[in-house]
């Protein structure tokens, strides 16, 4: 345990030093490692520990420097990096599901996990579940004597709907179900799941860790026993992180808490801002309080995060027009970038939803998710603005 706050071991936390003396941390671009003897190349292979390097799929120097700090950061025994964040979430329930175990997972996920959860895994065996994250009391209804793990996105994407942690934590450890919460929106600097009771945190990196859209990566923590079952999966199936985007994302933390003060502050101020705007039915903001969840959110959140979200009057059309009319915001599908980011959900990470998948998650043809970044909050609302008046 690090004697100090997560925000210096963000930054502080590194491999030791080579022969070079480097102040910069290094990065290992290599796919292999050499050894002193054949004696030392079969003891390595000897078992599945991670105490020697042998091959980049398995564990590299710079892969293993970001999984240690992000390990730090929520708090967590261990971990292991993939190459997206869809690899951290589909590994984790390969790893942790089998023919005929049954999951539980809130309808408001990502696009892509909804596709992993219905499409995919039916495929294979295995059950799912779905609950409203706005009606927590109706888990333990779904439980099954098959039922392995839970699953959670809080905030959630694009909604923004909140769960109670510890409330679900509680309902898991009872019937002895994995719990795990996908913490991208938050980030360890805002949210700490594990200290409310999660088993697995994961991550894609590629939003705010990353922060400025260069890189692609996920990232899953945890206690030490479940994460080694998740290492020797990603080692035999290949879904590793790359050293060099590991390098990236490793620096990338050293300014991930002032980084996402930032975005907070902007994000609430934008909120603020549009509420009661007349082009819009609402704001959703996890610090706003007309938020459902605003007293869980405050509890289990030292900030609102970088997220806004609107429905704008009008649907589709209305969708369309505002994003054609912004003159500053991009327009991807991205999120976390230092560089504000427009999106229509309905149209785009969603689209494959039917229209009764859409509204069991919150997601309107009007919905338009903000990812506020790092300009002048002012240049932010102006270009908002603006747009609105022109839909």
């Amino acid at each position: 345990m690090s004697k100090y706050h997560p925000q210096t071991d963000a930054i502080r936390l590194q491999m030791n030093r080579t022969n070079e003396k480097e102040h910069s941390t290094p990065l290992f671009l290599t796919s292999s490692f050499v050894y002193d003897s054949a004696e030392d190349m079969a003891a390595a292979f000897s078992n599945d520990s991670l105490d020697v390097n042998i091959y980049s799929r398995f564990s590299n120097p710079t892969v293993d420097e970001f999984i240690d700090k992000i390990a730090a950061l929520e708090g967590a025994e261990a971990g292991i990096a993939t190459g997206t964040g869809m690899a951290a979430v589909f590994s984790t329930f390969m790893t942790f599901l089998s023919k005929g175990d049954h999951i539980i997972s809130a309808s408001a996920v990502f696009g892509s996990t909804h596709t992993i959860l219905t499409k995919y895994l039916p495929k294979w065996g295995f059950e799912s579940s779905y609950f409203d994250m706005n009606a927590p009391e109706t888990i333990e209804a779904l439980i099954k004597p098959n039922t392995k793990l839970l699953y959670v996105e809080t905030p959630s994407n694009p909604g923004l709907d909140i769960i109670d942690l510890e409330y679900v934590a509680a309902i898991c450890k009872k019937h002895n179900i994995l719990f795990i919460v996908d913490n991208c929106f938050a980030t360890p600097a805002v949210q700490q799941p594990l200290k409310f009771g999660a088993d697995l945190v994961l991550h894609s990196a590629t939003k705010f860790i990353d922060g400025q859209g260069r890189v692609l990566g996920g990232v899953v923590v945890g206690r030490k026993e479940l994460v080694h079952e998740m290492y020797l999966f990603v080692r035999n199936t290949g879904p590793s992180l790359s050293p060099f985007n590991a390098w990236v994302l490793t620096k990338s933390l050293e300014t991930l808490y002032i980084r996402m003060d930032k975005h907070a502050d902007n994000a609430l101020k934008l909120a603020q801002r549009l509420e009661g705007n007349p082009k819009l039915n609402s704001v959703k903001y996890p610090f706003l309080p007309s938020h459902p969840q605003y007293d869980i959110a405050k509890k289990q959140m030292s900030n609102g995060g970088g997220i806004v979200t609107f429905e704008l009057k009008g649907g589709i059309e209305s969708g369309r027009k505002f994003l054609n009319a912004l003159e500053m915001l991009s327009m991807t599908n991205n999120l976390g970038d230092s560089r504000s980011i427009a999106s229509h959900p309905a149209s785009t990470t969603h689209s494959k939803l039917s229209v009764d998948e859409k509204k069991a998650v919150g997601i309107t043809d009007g919905l338009v998710r903000i990812s506020v970044g790092l300009e002048y909050i002012d240049d932010i609302i102006a270009d908002i603005e603006q747009a609105l008046e022109k839909c």
